[in-house]
């Protein structure tokens, strides 16, 4: 059985230690440190500077050294920026106030000529919002929490968003950041784009830097609208709001025997319906998720649990139990602490209120400023870090990969089917998955960007545990690797563009019809090629040498697929052998697990003492 129990804890003890951790997740303090900034300086100069993420590591763990940061405040000032870089031939890219991106879309090259970051942190005003005509006009740097409000105020709303308030409108835009929906515009938040400003380099007659204007009618908004930050710095975003309604939301907890055949269907039946999903539990939660009239009642309020400020000690405790149970093999005290989990986010209505206090039972009924997204831990006082958002890299909280992967909803059934032949095969390898949040399935509307999923598709999100050191395998690393390499490379899945690891990337650009005409405005936008880094130019096709990166142990961070068991980790065990299921995989298995008789212990809630709502 599980090292825990073999050891000196009965089960009733352990139960009760890994009740009391998650709870603690779930208590929402009022006051919180917020994200730090993601760029720090060793000058007040604002020189000899890092930049990284939100969870302070990129996929290949190198560090993003930049010569100097600037924080524009006025567009004039970001002209002045980009011309600078341009006349000088200095790589520059664009960072967010919290850097949500995993990728490494915000690292500039290193060059002789030095290279720059530009902040849109102080670009963060709304310039202007007309109720009559529904249009908004936001400097990049605004976050979604503020258009959803301030346009609230004006009987507004933004219909699809994520799901984390603390993105900004410009960082959403150019990674294509989306909701759930196959309704009306779409899910992709630059479906609502009508219009957006754009600084690029340009010639020394034009003052190497100029502010290009495109309308919905010019041909290029396609490219702008999702640009990766490859073309120039977006300095103004115009959106066409709708007028502001209620929602009713109601989630659902179901056997996931035809989740197959009923995720294809689901989201047309629903506006924002999307589906957690649950594979070794066999569970699926069905969120019934639409408009209803102004006229119903109900001030409900989203503040997701995993969103909200949570004490820095409990993060700890939970972080070392996950690290203690991969150290030591223990996948059923995993698949104890992810029943728990997912129970107790359950009996909490995910954060969701009634009332903004209290949740007492769906539906959920209230305001679309106040369901569609959430993210209280980006408030509060930066005094002290008893309280934090669960990723803060200042604490040893949360460090995970995430594999995000979309496909056309004509290939998600037998997706669905492979992922749960994989499950009967090995169950407790998806209880890693489960104490994250297991695997989120998202609607998404086809749309004519160019770097944009082009039919009717569903995003498939997984996040699991990431060792601190990049050596170090995890359980059930080959399960994990086979998913990726069935949805990217089996199914053709095209990966979020600011999620996932290298292999995500693997040929992405191929799969999108219109990629060439990117590229063309690529070349005539960054005319000097200072947005240009190794990275984008890797994803984008255009550096040869491809976005894997081979060396020992590569595998294991997802920089390479195997192919050599030096690829993963043999001293420890793990090495390189065809998937299970799909044979065409490549992917580090634990040799000695496998050849151990394993028979996982299955908890159902009502052994644990639970019962269903």
């Amino acid at each position: 059985m599980s090292s825990y129990l073999g050891k000196s804890k009965t089960f009733s003890q352990l139960l009760s230690f890994v009740l009391t951790c998650h709870l603690f997740l779930l208590i929402g303090m009022i006051h919180s440190s917020p994200p730090e900034n993601p760029i720090k300086c060793s000058s007040p100069s604002n020189s000899n500077c890092t930049v990284t993420n939100s969870i302070g590591e990129f996929s290949d763990r190198a560090i993003c050294r930049v010569s100097n940061a600037i924080y524009p405040r006025t567009e004039q000032e970001l002209i002045a920026a980009v011309a600078m870089a341009s006349k000088n031939k200095t790589k520059v890219k664009v960072a967010t106030r919290y850097s949500h991106s995993l990728t490494k879309l915000v690292c500039p090259d290193e060059s002789p000529n030095g290279n720059l970051i530009i902040s849109t942190m102080y670009l963060n005003r709304t310039l202007s919002i007309d109720n009559s005509t529904r249009i908004m006009t936001v400097e990049p740097g605004v976050l979604l929490r503020d258009v959803m409000s301030q346009a609230a105020k004006f009987g507004l709303a933004l219909p699809a968003s994520p799901y984390w308030w603390g993105l900004t409108v410009g960082g959403m835009i150019s990674t294509g950041a989306h909701g759930s929906t196959l309704w009306g515009n779409g899910s992709y938040v630059h479906d609502y784009v009508i219009g957006l400003q754009i600084v690029t380099p340009a010639s020394p007659d034009e003052g190497y830097a100029k502010v290009r204007v495109l309308d919905s009618n010019h041909p290029d908004i396609k490219a702008a609208k999702l640009s990766l930050g490859v073309l120039g710095v977006i300095s103004q975003i115009t959106l066409k709001l709708q007028p502001l309604f209620k929602r009713s939301i109601t989630v659902v907890r179901e056997n996931d025997s035809d989740l197959a055949t009923r995720a294809t269907t689901f989201g047309k039946e629903y506006e924002f319906a999307d589906i957690t999903w649950y594979p070794y539990q066999r569970r699926a939660l069905y969120r019934l998720d639409g408009r209803v009239s102004t006229n119903i009642s109900g001030n409900g309020l989203n503040d997701f649990t995993g969103f909200r400020s949570t004490l820095t000690l409990a993060l700890a405790v939970v972080r070392s139990s996950e690290e203690t149970q991969e150290a030591t093999g223990d996948a059923n005290g995993k698949c104890i602490s992810a029943r728990v989990t997912t129970f107790a986010l359950r009996i909490s209505g995910f954060g969701f209120t009634n009332d903004g206090n209290l949740f007492t039972g769906y539906p959920i009924v209230g305001y679309q400023n106040r369901l569609q997204a959430s993210g209280s831990c980006i408030d509060g006082s930066p005094d002290a870090l008893i309280t934090s958002c669960p990723w803060d890299p200042r604490i040893n909280g949360n460090f995970y990969h995430q594999t995000t992967v979309n496909l056309p909803l004509s290939k998600v059934k037998n997706f669905i089917e492979d992922v749960q032949t994989l499950r009967d095969l090995v169950p407790e390898a998806f209880c890693g998955l489960e104490l994250s949040s297991g695997i989120w399935m998202r609607y998404i509307k086809g749309s004519n960007v160019y770097l944009g999923t082009d039919e009717d598709s569903m995003d498939f999100d997984l996040t699991y545990y990431r060792s601190k050191n990049g050596s170090t395998p995890r359980l059930f690393e080959d399960i994990l690797e086979e998913i990726e390499q069935i949805a990217v490379f089996k199914y053709g899945g095209i990966p979020h563009w600011g999620k996932n690891r290298n292999v995500g990337f693997i040929g992405a650009i191929s799969k999108y019809k219109l990629a060439n005409e990117f590229l063309k405005v690529k070349e005539s936008y960054d005319t000097s090629g200072v947005f240009s880094s190794k990275w984008t130019d890797q994803i984008l096709g255009l550096d040869q040498s491809g976005v894997t990166i081979v060396k020992d142990g590569c595998a294991l961070e997802g920089l390479c697929i195997c192919s050599e068991d030096i690829h993963c980790a043999p001293q420890k065990g793990y090495v390189c052998r065809p998937g299970r299921l799909f044979t065409s995989a490549r992917v580090c298995t634990d040799i000695n697990r496998v050849a151990m008789d394993i028979t996982p212990v299955l908890f159902e809630e009502e052994d644990l003492g639970f019962s269903d709502m």
